[in-house]
């Protein structure tokens, strides 16, 4: 079974008329995106669009072979002009099923927001699951047999692709590709890296997917170390790459500081950023969770789980850091660079960069800016990817 994405964009396009936003005006070229809609097999159209035809000419497609044309979600703005020859548009009731005498069986599936889903079987047994602008799947509960083919709006609702891993419906060879992508989706290349920490990927306009051909899905980098400095952006940055996974084990290292308004604020910021299914643990003892099977691990962060090592082994000490306490430290540091390379769950996490700026006045600053930078640096080398940000911006500095 073969699908032609006549366009990947939003509803309104990318870019969208008379916008001077960045996004809009990097979209040029390949970039440039129309209203998403699926041509199958050349016999089933998802979602008509204005230039359907036009779009599919330029594909190398043509529609004359279209039996059924299905609408996926409301339409705003005017009308749109039905081609000639094609079958007038409808929606399935959610549910339901219906077979086309193509040999396609398409079943509509009920989301969570207005719209209609569309499960997709092709003649040949293939799978593909279509799920229009801001909708995710609504009751998935029972595990289901994974789709070859899914096509959603990963970067506004990565809590869809987050509920169809839970259940099984998208696995490690389901090709996950990225639609509806509107001018509130970071341009180029920051766009590619963001879909393929999540596993999935974006094509542009005109491509034709062959449902079951697996060597374009990405490898989600299994062990990740986010870098940045002060507000950053390194937190979001970290969540966002576990936004799409199901019960993540979010790990805070910081603790609660009872009578802190400062430090309780910040801890409700983040709380509030992170998904419902989410589970929080806070804990400084990263070797456990790192040796037990399990869900993904967001940690932050190193920073705190350093000041924490560094009081129980008195680093701050001058005196007790020379009778032991750096050699226990270092012992600590090991232990826990161990366990990271000898972990088979994903791993997320989250330290500060604090070697660039100014030198610390006092000595137990500088032995912990120190210790902080050959942490850093003994963390990511058992990772397979290390960023940095910086004012928001992740810059990749490279798989091992």
């Amino acid at each position: 079974m073969d699908v032609t994405l006549l366009g990947t964009g939003a509803p309104a396009g990318l870019p969208r008329p008379d916008c001077p936003c960045a996004a809009c005006a990097a979209a040029q070229g390949e970039d440039a995106r129309a209203a998403t809609a699926l041509l199958v097999d050349g016999a089933l159209l998802l979602d008509l669009t204005p230039g359907a035809a036009f779009a599919a000419a330029r594909a190398g497609r043509s529609l004359t072979g279209v039996r059924q044309v299905l609408l996926s979600h409301p339409h705003d703005g005017p009308a749109v002009e039905v081609p000639a020859g094609l079958p007038q548009p409808g929606r399935v009731p959610d549910g339901r099923e219906l077979a086309l005498l193509t040999g396609h069986r398409v079943r509509a599936v009920a989301l969570d927001a207005p719209g209609t889903g569309y499960a997709v079987t092709g003649p040949d047994g293939g799978r593909l699951l279509y799920v229009p602008p801001g909708g995710s799947p609504a009751g998935l509960e029972e595990p289901v047999e994974p789709y070859d083919l899914i096509l959603a709006d990963v970067v506004g609702r990565p809590d869809a692709l987050a509920r169809l891993r839970s259940v099984g419906a998208a696995g490690p060879t389901t090709d996950v590709v990225a639609v509806h992508l509107g001018h509130d989706v970071p341009p180029g290349a920051e766009l590619a890296r963001r879909l393929a920490a999540a596993g999935a990927r974006a094509v542009p306009d005109g491509t034709t997917l062959t449902v079951g051909a697996y060597d374009e899905v990405p490898d989600v980098p299994r062990r990740t170390l986010v870098l940045g400095g002060a507000r950053s952006g390194k937190s979001v940055e970290a969540e966002r790459r576990l936004e799409s996974f199901p019960d993540v084990l979010y790990v805070a290292t910081g603790g609660t500081r009872g009578g802190d308004t400062e430090w309780a604020a910040r801890v409700c910021a983040h709380r509030e950023r992170r998904p419902g299914s989410w589970r929080t643990a806070e804990t400084c003892d990263l070797v456990p969770l790192l040796e037990d099977a399990g869900p993904p691990l967001l940690v932050d962060c190193l920073s705190l789980w350093l000041t924490d090592a560094m009081d129980a082994v008195g680093a701050w000490d001058d005196a007790e850091w020379a009778d032991g306490g750096e050699r226990a430290l270092r012992d600590r540091m090991r232990e826990l660079t161990e366990a990271v390379r000898a972990t088979r769950r994903t791993l997320v996490a989250v330290s500060n960069e604090v070697g660039s700026g100014i030198v610390p006045a006092t000595a137990s600053g500088r032995r912990y800016r120190d210790e902080l930078g050959r942490l850093n640096a003994a963390f990511a080398a058992e990772c397979e990817q290390v960023l940095l940000v910086v004012a928001g911006r992740a810059l990749v500095l490279g798989p091992v």
